[in-house]
């Protein structure tokens, strides 16, 4: 029996996770990519992950959802580098790119606009003893959790502490409000006292926070700073802070080794992408044509300043429409992530009056699967352009290709970007994506179980937003739950109430229609409906 090729083993573990034909899979993975053969993110991390620990293989994550054949990809795989020491403890060190950003962020509006919360509602005996050895684990296996910020003559630097568990405080009292929905009371608890909470000097901008619930249950939230964790970030830590409380509450020795840091896994480098100024060029060829902004105030006047305070609705969808989903995303060949991108896309342009837009997206920057095991903020915020344009599988495969496009351009410096496509730097909007999306739902399950103890996830709300609109995908397999979030100076609640329903809408039409209708019969445009659209040069 001849011996397969690294190439042929690939294609094999792509084949087992995408859950398609091993042997129907290499014909398309010649001219396809893996995004458009059924692969998604989860799908993509897995073969990521496989193919390290099983071939001893790196493949590049966002190549791997980029734009080019799944076969051309993972013939560029290389063999996984050596890990390679980083600075010891306690010496400075600079800025990742993601803390420069967020810390410039809190310089400019505050601390709740940098600061997350990331919720499990427990049910069932809470052993506090156990909880704190793990924690006290997870800060000696993860450099991020005890990393401190301080500022220094040429600009702010980081060290990294050679000892520090995440602190775990007890709340007393959350507090009233929420609508009487103790955990949006908590929520709203710990996003009034975010300063205090991530903002101690000489201490790592990260606690848990313990408080008690009804009927015995407890919630415990993770508060962290966007200068050291991200979303992929919290729900790592999540799921082995779950696995590690397992293993205590059963007296199993906890996992103590350390994990490489951003700066060690960072350098297991695979095939570099181009980056630099060239590269945005490039990048700025297929966006130009596209609307530098899309203005959801349907004409009322913008604030000077983009205002950062913020509001959310969470949009829950039945069953049989998020099977419906599934289904249409099984037809086109796209992850259902790229469905519900499109119906968003889809309600937006219609209520603009546009037949394409931006729409920023976040991605995971983690081109190594080292990095996929490292708490940092690795993850961006990419434009993404969407066409409403041809029958609904082109459109939906069309909104796929633009995102595996944009995925590969992840690296790029926005404000590089927006310079070579000649916009202009405007304080009082978001630079070319006023309108967001993520899908976080892959990210952890909605209920894990921990030795006695079963965690339901929450995600909290600070106060804060990045865009005029934002939209989220929380939970999809069971009790699916999307989330807008909307700046109300630009976006008055009832507006964006209508909007979470033209939402609903166009995932209710994009799924009922045949592959072939055009997308532009799908929906009228909403009365009253501009366009507002900034076009770029």
């Amino acid at each position: 029996m001849l011996t397969p090729t690294p190439l042929e083993e690939l294609l094999d573990l792509a084949a087992d996770v995408i859950g398609c034909d091993r042997r129907a899979l290499p014909a398309g993975a010649a001219g396809s990519p893996f995004i458009t053969l059924g692969g998604g993110l989860a799908q993509a991390v897995r073969l990521q992950a496989r193919a390290g620990r099983q071939l001893g293989l790196a493949v590049d994550l966002a190549q791997l959802l980029g734009p080019a054949p799944l076969a051309d990809v993972l013939a560029r795989a290389v063999p996984v580098p050596a890990a390679v020491p980083g600075p010891p403890a306690g010496a400075v060190r600079a800025l990742l790119p993601g803390q420069r950003a967020a810390l410039a962020a809190e310089r400019a509006a505050g601390a709740g606009a940098v600061c997350r919360v990331l919720s499990a509602e427990l049910a069932g005996p809470l052993d506090a003893g156990a909880l704190r050895r793990v924690l006290a684990a997870l800060g000696a296996r993860h450099e991020g959790l005890r990393t401190v910020f301080a500022d220094a003559p040429h600009g702010p630097v980081r060290r990294v502490l050679a000892a520090c568990a995440p602190p775990l405080v007890t709340l007393e009292a959350a507090g009233a409000g929420g609508g009487g929905d103790p955990v949006a009371a908590m929520h709203g608890y710990l996003a009034a006292r975010a300063r205090q909470l991530v903002g101690r000097p000489g201490r790592p901008p990260l606690v848990f926070a313990l408080g008690r619930l009804a009927g015995g249950a407890h919630l415990l939230s993770f508060v962290y700073h966007d200068a050291v964790a991200d979303s992929w970030s919290a729900a790592l830590l999540w799921q082995e802070l779950l696995a590690d409380y397992d293993r205590a509450v059963h007296r199993r020795p906890l996992v103590r080794g350390l994990r490489p840091g951003p700066d060690t896994a960072g350098r297991a480098v695979v095939p570099a992408r181009a980056g630099g100024p060239r590269a945005a060029g490039e990048r700025a060829e297929r966006l130009r044509g596209f609307p530098a902004a899309v203005d959801l105030a349907e004409g009322a006047p913008r604030p000077a300043v983009f205002d950062v305070r913020g509001e959310r609705l969470h949009v829950g969808l039945d069953v049989r429409l998020r099977d419906a989903a599934d289904a249409t995303a099984r037809r086109a060949g796209v992850p259902h992530g790229t469905v519900l991108l499109a119906a968003w896309a889809l309600a937006v342009g219609r209520r603009a009056g546009l037949e394409r837009l931006l729409v920023g997206c976040e991605v995971p920057r983690r081109a190594t699967a080292a990095l996929l095991g490292t708490p940092a903020p690795c993850s961006a915020t990419v434009p993404v352009g969407c066409e409403l344009e041809g029958g609904v599988d082109y459109f939906l495969r069309g909104v796929a290709c633009a995102f595996s496009e944009a995925l590969g351009c992840a690296d790029l410096d926005s404000a590089e970007l927006a310079r070579e496509l000649g916009v202009r730097p405007d304080r009082s909007r978001p630079v070319l994506t006023p309108v967001t999306f993520a899908a976080r739902d892959e990210l952890l399950p909605a209920r894990v179980r921990a030795g006695d103890l079963s965690a339901r996830f929450h995600h909290g709300h600070a106060g804060a937003v990045t865009a005029d609109a934002a939209l989220t995908v929380l939970r999809w397999r069971e009790d699916p739950l999307l989330r807008l979030e909307f700046a109300p100076a630009v976006l008055s609640r009832s507006r964006a109430v209508r909007l979470a329903g033209e939402v609903r809408g166009a995932l209710a039409a994009l799924t009922a229609a045949s592959p072939h209708t055009p997308v532009e019969d799908l929906l009228p445009a909403p009365a009253g409906a501009r366009d507002l659209a900034l076009p770029l040069s």
